[in-house]
């Protein structure tokens, strides 16, 4: 999986300029903290060893170790969010060992995911995760590790709006919402629904549409990375219907970037070239590995802009898990999951033409994410 960088906004308390801030989340998939008032502990100093002379961990540098013990985190089965987009096991999956398998910090522990304690903490608050289907992804295993902090009897319920899946639990006064905008700015493509465009046009100064759906979130997570992957994208001066408006196709330096989910990822982990994610079953273990389609530039790029933010008087971290989620070749759905477009008669005698190796299985890889998101939220609110 290339570039994939987080950034989580913290409680909302200013109004900023949202096209600045998106002009940093077009780059990558995002997690970063962003907070706009007095808040001065270091996200992930908390995170330490016991020996106690260890000031600071990174998270982000491990390894994957297999766990059949306290992992999964919870069962597919057994949580009735999981999308069939990422129901790997129900679609066909026999081989389950890409669910039991941990991510170790080399220096420290991550903390265990306690569902409870979690939202109690997110009483009376709302996290929205803003983004494609890669955000939509992080979103399910969410709603699943939080299940069970859920009494069967407690009132909750599951929301489409507009743009919008929304989870609210009653029992803590707490919301945690899926809000589609695959470019974060204005584009022909926020239909939640229909979105599969030949031409994707852009508003690339427009995010106030969208933001305005997110002013009363106390966390935000952002992810746009994918979407940005065209050859050729059209940006639109003016507004969209408008006879001023004014169109400008650009071919995107992006390209080089491309994932190469087919022929060089197969060479990348060192398979014949031409094949992928599919019938892969164990992770990268390799500590040196490094994939052509993490681009280092991109997110020199990234850290570049979050610099620029911080001089404009906001505190910024920056959590990178780029490369955890890039070891993990074994847990993409490849042909486990509904497809949403007839295969054709062409794609149909190849399954590696029509593998899935971009999201995640469930549980999978995503519920990492979210432990780090967790270990956050519990230091922070």
């Amino acid at each position: 999986m290339a570039n994939m960088h987080k950034l989580v906004l913290g409680t909302w308390k200013i109004r900023y300029k949202f096209h600045f801030i998106a002009g940093i989340l077009l780059i990558a998939f995002v997690i970063a903290a962003l907070y706009t008032t007095g808040y001065s502990r270091i996200f992930l100093e908390q995170q330490t060893t016991p020996n106690d002379s260890i000031p600071y961990c990174d998270l982000f540098s491990g390894k994957w170790v297999y766990d059949n013990i306290s992992y999964p985190l919870y069962k597919e089965q057994q949580c009735f969010l999981v999308e069939d987009a990422f129901a790997c096991e129900k679609y066909g999956r026999k081989d389950l060992k890409y669910q039991k398998w941990r991510w170790q910090p080399h220096d420290c522990d991550l903390p265990r995911f306690n569902a409870t304690a979690l939202m109690e903490n997110l009483w009376g608050k709302k996290l929205v995760f803003v983004g494609d289907s890669l955000n939509r992804n992080q979103f399910g295993s969410m709603l699943c590790l939080i299940e069970p902090a859920i009494p069967p009897t407690s009132s909750k319920s599951l929301i489409w709006k507009g743009n919008s899946v929304i989870f609210n639990a009653t029992d803590y006064n707490a919301t945690i919402e899926f809000y589609w905008s695959p470019l974060l700015v204005e584009s022909n493509c926020d239909d939640i629904a229909d979105h599969r465009v030949q031409t994707r046009i852009i508003r690339v100064k427009a995010i106030e549409k969208h933001a305005r759906q997110w002013t009363d979130a106390d966390i935000l997570v952002f992810d746009s990375f994918m979407w940005w992957l065209k050859p050729n994208m059209t940006l639109l001066w003016g507004l969209f219907g408008s006879s001023d408006a004014i169109f400008k196709e650009v071919g995107m330096r992006q390209l080089r970037y491309e994932m190469a989910l087919n022929t060089c990822r197969g060479e990348d982990w060192g398979m014949d070239t031409g094949q992928n994610c599919y019938n892969e079953t164990d992770p990268i273990l390799n500590n040196e590995y490094w994939g052509s389609a993490t681009d280092r530039e991109m997110m020199q790029i990234v850290e570049s802009a979050i610099h620029e933010l911080e001089t404009r008087g906001l505190k910024v971290e920056y959590p990178n898990i780029t490369q955890l989620s890039d070891y993990r070749k074994d847990a993409h759905p490849s042909v486990h999951r509904r497809f949403w477009v007839p295969l054709t008669e062409e794609q149909l005698p190849n399954p590696k033409s029509y593998s899935d190796c971009v999201h995640w299985c469930l549980p999978g890889v995503p519920d990492v994410w979210n432990v780090i998101l967790y270990s956050y939220i519990m230091n922070s609110l």
